[in-house]
């Protein structure tokens, strides 16, 4: 029991019941002649005339530039009983209120592609990015950018150019929280299109799998066996790795057929 002359923590206590309460109408005071009314009056003046964040410590250094000598801790307590605790929430990255549901997988080409980015290096050590994109329905690879910077209107750029090669727009785009998938540029041109942004919870590549799937065989088919001599010599060997993927390379997923094959077996059974 912490004690000061007559004056405990406990006898505190019991007064402040007390005078909650109703029992009492004294005011309850503590050494050196600070109490409850002190506080909370220095709290409003500080609420008042400065930033409406203050803590216990800022209140203590208060009191004691007002001529108060009295214990940090005690300051605590008294902040404390009095409510004046304020909890500071740090600032989060905005995140959809929505709640996930279930996806539908992809019916037909072109209604759902998926984008993400990729890094490498050339030989001489410059590091290059690489933009992916993919038809989840046909597994066709639709475009691999090298660049040594590619921003959002890069991203909007390849995306005009395969939809112009393809003739048609996606419904649903899925990508990540990256910063160029996030940009203003790709929000305009998503908006103007009529195409849908699927954006994945961070920390979740499981809701992008088809995009992952295809980069870990970039990763181990191309960029794992080739060096790259300059940015020019990259996009060349990307290029000619794409090509041989769409149109030479089966799919067990399916059935044993290259994605071109598939998208126009697709296609012709959709005629039907």
């Amino acid at each position: 029991m912490i004690s000061t002359g007559d004056f405990t923590l406990r006898s505190l206590v019991h007064r402040v019941s007390a005078i909650w309460c109703g029992d009492d109408g004294s005011s309850v005071s503590l050494p050196n002649g600070l109490g409850f009314s002190q506080v909370r009056e220095l709290a409003q003046k500080c609420l008042e005339c400065h930033d409406k964040q203050q803590g216990y410590r800022r209140l203590h250094i208060l009191l004691q530039r007002e001529g108060w000598r009295v214990n940090h801790k005690l300051v605590y307590r008294l902040y404390c009983e009095e409510g004046l605790q304020m909890r500071i929430k740090t600032l989060r990255r905005n995140k959809s209120c929505a709640v996930r549901g279930e996806r539908s997988p992809a019916r037909q080409s072109n209604e759902t592609w998926s984008m993400d980015f990729m890094s490498d290096q050339l030989y001489s050590g410059r590091r290059i990015r690489l933009l992916t994109l993919v038809d989840n329905f046909s597994r066709e690879s639709l475009a691999i950018q090298a660049g040594q910077r590619l921003t959002g209107d890069d991203v909007v750029q390849v995306l005009e150019q395969v939809t112009q090669q393809r003739g048609a727009h996606p419904e649903t785009i899925r990508v990540d929280n990256g910063p160029e998938f996030i940009s203003k540029s790709l929000d305009w041109w998503a908006y103007w299109n009529r195409v849908k942004l699927d954006f994945s919870r961070p920390g979740k590549p499981t809701d992008n799998a088809f995009i992952e799937s295809f980069n870990g065989r970039l990763r181990q088919e191309c960029l794992n066996q080739h060096w790259f001599l300059s940015l020019e010599d990259a996009q060349e060997k990307l290029d000619s790795w794409r090509k041989d993927y769409n149109e030479r390379r089966p799919h067990s997923a399916l059935g044993n057929r290259t994605p071109q094959e598939f998208a126009k077996f697709s296609d012709q059974a959709c005629l039907v």
